[in-house]
């Protein structure tokens, strides 16, 4: 242990704190967190965290920083994005996409449109683990019904991204979700349930708001569009048996052979064709993947030399209530995104920290998975260089500041988490006696 561990040192979170600028400098002056890959930064923090304490010898530090990389939370999740990565764009290939979507829009009664929008893409993000891909598919088809009808494309693409950060901060193949879980050493069911009573709420209402503001606009019937239950089932099944509390491995290997085996049914692509697909999909995971290897390196080195804690004294020095601890949390995770982009890194960056936190003052784990997903999701559709908005804008040629107005599901689901902290809700039940019922 070094000297520092005990005492705590400020200097020693100079890696996090030069990631963290560097990206929130890039994103302020470029206007895209992704004008600069976010991996390249964090190679440059790890320099940094290399650098520094001249009391370990260069093969000292690479060995701190292997054992933090190598920490089980960090493989395991690194793996199930590979899986995640590979059922997403298996199931993409074979037309589970456009079955969800089709199906989706089918059900959605004309007067109920943009409501509907929403409800739609909840569902697709929900079943797709992507907010992006959510608003790249929907996203022309919600300009086409601006064209139609002249609505104003901020308010029906506000409608979209509202969807689609719903389905990314709950569903079980989301790589924010994974990530939050495997930091903080919980089921994926388990944080889901935490999260879906707090984010239940806040989509009711949006979903009221929604018709309210859409009475008496222009009415636009939709083609029928063509899709297929069979197709659609892989993502049911994926949903279910993660629900039931099936092993995360299991559930996606049971889902990429299932979407696997209806693409070769329906002669989607060949065997090679398929295995080039699921490379494709473990590559698009790959930059998490690295940054999350990367993480667990840095933050090994920083615990080392004493920076965690020294957060740690601090924080306990002006937080006495488990309350205050929680809102600590949902803060450093609102940092993390805002200065990220990313909502992904966010919880991967904030993650160990608030898991310390969470130990320190015996906040359920479960809640503490459920609060960085919410806080880091909130904030991906509340500033203008994420991710989200980026496509958002790139679908409607328009600048993302216009639109995050009317992102509505967001704005209520903070206002949702922050009375949820406030009040203890939701009563989650003992995870002790939880885990014994399931031995």
């Amino acid at each position: 242990m070094g000297n520092n561990e005990k005492q705590g040192s400020f200097q020693a979170l100079l890696p996090i704190i030069v990631y963290l600028g560097l990206s929130l400098s890039i994103a302020l002056i470029l206007g895209s967190a992704k004008a600069v890959p976010p991996l390249v930064l964090m190679m440059i923090a790890v320099g940094v965290a290399f650098a520094m304490n001249k009391e370990l010898s260069f093969n000292q530090k690479v060995d701190i920083f292997a054992e933090g990389s190598g920490d089980p939370n960090i493989i395991v999740m690194v793996l199930v994005f590979l899986l995640a990565g590979m059922f997403t764009t298996v199931s993409k290939a074979m037309g589970g996409v456009d079955s969800v979507v089709n199906l989706s829009l089918n059900i959605v009664p004309a007067d109920l449109i943009i409501p509907g929008l929403f409800v739609v893409g909840c569902f697709i993000s929900f079943a797709m683990g992507t907010s992006v891909g959510t608003i790249v598919a929907l996203g022309p088809i919600a300009m086409g019904i601006v064209e139609k009808t002249g609505l104003p494309a901020p308010f029906v693409m506000g409608a979209v991204i509202s969807g689609a950060i719903f389905g990314d901060n709950l569903s079980f193949v989301s790589d924010t979700t994974i990530a939050a879980t495997r930091l903080c050493g919980v089921e994926m069911k388990d944080k889901f349930k935490a999260n879906f009573l707090i984010a239940l709420p806040a989509a009711i209402i949006t979903v009221i708001i929604y018709a309210f503001k859409a009475k008496g606009l222009s009415v636009v019937e939709l083609d029928i569009l063509e899709y297929s239950l069979i197709k659609i089932m892989p993502y049911v099944i994926v949903v279910v048996t993660a629900l039931v509390g099936m092993n995360v491995f299991v559930v996606l290997l049971t889902g990429i052979v299932l979407s696997t085996g209806i693409g070769f049914a329906y002669g989607s692509f060949t065997i090679v064709e398929c295995a080039n697909i699921l490379f494709e999909g473990m590559m698009g995971m790959a930059n998490v993947a690295l940054i999350a290897i990367a993480i667990g390196g840095i933050v090994g080195i920083v615990k080392y030399n004493g920076g965690i804690i020294w957060i740690l004294n601090v924080i306990n020095r002006k937080i006495s209530t488990r309350k205050q601890a929680e809102f600590g949390i949902a803060a450093l995770a609102s940092f993390c995104e805002i200065c990220t982009g990313n909502n992904t890194v966010a919880i991967v960056t904030a993650g160990p920290i608030a898991k310390q936190i969470s130990d320190e003052h015996g906040i359920d784990p479960r809640r503490t998975a459920s609060l960085l997903d919410i806080f880091a999701c909130v904030f991906h559709t509340n500033i203008p260089y994420s991710g989200n908005m980026l496509a958002a804008a790139g679908v409607t040629g328009i600048n993302p500041l216009v639109i995050i107005p009317y992102t509505t599901y967001s704005h209520l689901l903070f206002i949702a988490a922050i009375i949820a902290i406030a009040v203890g809700f939701p009563k989650l039940g003992s995870l002790e006696t939880q885990i014994e019922q399931r031995a």
